[in-house]
């Protein structure tokens, strides 16, 4: 874990980090995010020693950091940066295997072993590459080398500063969703700086948004794409950035508040008048205690000439639900996949909370689309 705990740094009498505070939790990546000159860069840098602060402490696994080793600290700390920073006169192996020789802990054949496995692991068929020298290899191809060194050091935590802003689109993605991998199947912790708000998005469990020189928000993509903490985070992502994520869409946003609800005991002909007056074609039956038992339609009445039944006799028990915690996208295959016009939702103790359609999804999104429109016309 790192604790960064009312970090301050001044420059030439102007504040670069101005009193910071936040904490990177055990085998998470945080990414920090902001415009140029924000903080971020070096905010990075002090967790190693790169440079000190002017107040405060840095702690990583409750140690204060001011008092370790700075040579021992910076073994223990993978560092990624976006000129891969390979040394150019060694090969690929060489360049993996120099802090694991100097540190000593392993044989000579053990590193050798990782060095092969680590080359697999960021999709570079070791054969062909570990005795090329960094000149002979892409852009993409030297960051993942890069990511592979900072790996190669067995640390538990691992920098990285920008190090696929300066690829194509396409290596660009295809890096970000390797290193997604590798953080699901290694669990480390780290600490990735980018300027770019949709890298983030793809990859970070938390994202620290800063902004001249303090953090304007930390909180999961999700907390912050649907409760942006200020003006300039919501201005940063972009008002229509949760829109383009529909992942982080969830029921509970676009579904209908209040459903016509009606009681199990209800008869038909009052069914019928409470569907004729509320101007719709099915009523979602409730118990007591607001949990859904049921639903009837328009069909279901027609098919019963007893008017004086009451709706717990007619009505459908088995009812397709979604949770109201459920995405969009899942929504949407559900209701896709089960060719049906409405779905109910439900909360975590299966009440009744809602009610999505067709409709209300199209007048939610068309609603979205208008009042995007409008703030660009603006």
């Amino acid at each position: 874990m790192i604790e960064i705990k009312n970090i301050t740094k001044k420059a030439s009498n102007k504040t670069i980090l101005d009193d910071i505070t936040m904490t990177i939790e055990e085998g998470t990546l945080v990414v920090l995010v902001g415009p140029s000159g924000c903080g971020k860069t070096t905010t990075l840098k002090l967790i190693n020693k790169l440079i000190k602060p002017t107040s405060g402490e840095i702690y990583i696994d409750d140690k204060p950091i001011s008092k370790e080793n700075t040579i021992e600290l910076r073994r223990k700390i993978g560092y990624v940066i976006q000129n891969t920073g390979l040394f150019p006169h060694l090969t690929i192996k060489e360049n993996i295997e120099l802090i694991p020789r100097l540190k000593k802990e392993k044989t000579i054949e053990e590193i050798e072993g990782n060095t092969v496995e680590l080359l697999k692991m960021v999709d570079l068929e070791h054969d062909h590459y570990i005795n090329k020298y960094p000149s002979e290899l892409s852009g993409g191809q030297q960051q993942r080398v890069g990511v592979a060194r900072a790996l190669a050091t067995d640390a538990d935590i691992i920098l990285m500063d920008e190090p696929f802003s300066a690829l194509d689109p396409i290596t660009r993605t295809s890096l970000q969703e390797q290193l997604y991998t590798l953080q699901y199947e290694l669990k480390k912790t780290i600490v990735f700086v980018t300027h770019d708000m949709d890298e983030a998005l793809k990859i970070a469990d938390k994202i620290c948004i800063m902004n001249n020189g303090k953090i304007a928000q930390y909180d999961t993509p999700e907390n912050i794409l649907r409760n942006p903490a200020n003006d300039f985070v919501k201005d940063f992502i972009g008002i229509d950035r949760v829109w383009n994520n529909p992942e982080y869409i969830k029921a509970k946003d676009i579904m209908i508040k209040e459903p016509i609800c009606v009681k199990p005991s209800r008869t038909i002909i009052q069914g019928i008048e409470i569907m004729r007056t509320s101007k719709v074609d099915s009523l979602l039956v409730v118990d007591k205690d607001g949990k859904l038992k049921g639903i009837v339609t328009s069909k279901d009445i027609k098919l019963n000439v007893n008017k004086s039944e009451p709706l717990e006799n007619i009505m459908t028990t088995e009812v397709l639900l979604v949770n109201e915690e459920d995405n969009l996208v899942d929504i949407l295959n559900v209701m896709n996949e089960h060719s049906v016009g409405y779905i109910p939702v439900v909360s975590q103790d299966e009440k009744l909370a809602g009610l999505i359609t067709r409709s209300s999804l199209l007048s939610v999104l068309s609603g979205q689309f208008i009042e995007g429109e409008v703030n660009i016309l603006g």
